[in-house]
């Protein structure tokens, strides 16, 4: 059975900073459908990588590859018009501004289109605002308050729909929980999990181990600048990854053959 087109594939992507070898050789893909978190310390090249795919930074070298077909984002709007969404972990979220004006930010509808004095469609913004909620499963009982006065796992809800909404290929989500309480982990954790009902492909950055194992399908691994490992999340525990993560295992003793990138 042939492998599916992978919908994100990178190649020997490097990025070094002077002398700083951020990020060397990364070699990594997303299927289809896939759920695949990224893992390791602080300055393993996570965050590099991430500027990297969604064109906040240029790579010295390497090629990122969309459907099969080479992409260069210059920018990460670029990277949004291919249909990459990312949610960051300050959500890039207008706190004095309602739900549909936060879900539409920058891709305003307008009534009538006259640059800074365009005429916003604020009933348009609203009914598709309530579709995109209900999609996700985000319950907001008024969407006419303004951000300020949610709590921090409303917020998050908020900023997964929009991305849910707008993402034609795959969503990146940056410690989505970090900030969170248990419950509001919970149901971010089960928009999440819907997401993947939908078939909608998702990277996921996080330090919870707990929560990558209950949420993704493979999970890479980080380590001083290198992509050192891919496993299936159904083939390895917390224990293997923890290993990997402070060198205490080598990846090259592991034998299975999803360890294709060690």
């Amino acid at each position: 059975m042939s492998t599916p087109t992978p919908v994100l594939e990178i190649q020997k992507l490097t990025k070094h900073y002077g002398g700083v070898k951020a990020l060397t050789d990364a070699q990594f893909r997303l299927l289809p459908g896939e759920h695949a978190a990224i893992v390791g310390d602080n300055g393993a090249g996570k965050s590099t990588f991430v500027r990297l795919i969604t064109g906040a930074e240029q790579p010295n070298s390497g090629d990122i590859l969309l459907d099969g077909g080479k992409v260069n984002f210059e920018s990460p709007l670029d990277a949004r018009e291919q249909g990459i969404e990312t949610v960051y972990q300050t959500l890039a979220l207008a706190e004095d501004l309602d739900v549909p004006a936060n879900i539409f930010l920058g891709r305003e509808i307008t009534r009538l289109n006259l640059g800074p004095l365009s005429i916003l469609n604020h009933k348009a913004m609203r009914e598709k605002s309530a579709a995109m909620l209900s999609t996700t499963g985000v319950k907001i009982q008024d969407m006419s308050e303004s951000l300020r006065g949610m709590s921090g796992g409303q917020r998050q809800c908020v900023a997964i729909a929009r991305a849910a909404g707008f993402a034609k290929k795959l969503i990146i989500l940056d410690e989505p929980t970090a900030a969170l309480g248990v419950q509001e982990t919970a149901r971010v954790e089960e928009i999440i999990k819907g997401l993947k009902q939908r078939g909608i492909p998702l990277i996921i950055i996080s330090h919870n181990l707990r929560q990558v194992f209950d949420l993704v399908d493979r999970i890479w691994v980080f380590r001083q600048g290198r992509i050192i490992c891919s496993r299936l999340t159904r083939e390895t525990s917390p224990e293997e990854i923890v290993g990997l993560i402070t060198g205490a295992i080598d990846p090259a003793s592991l034998r299975s053959e999803e360890a294709a990138t060690c």
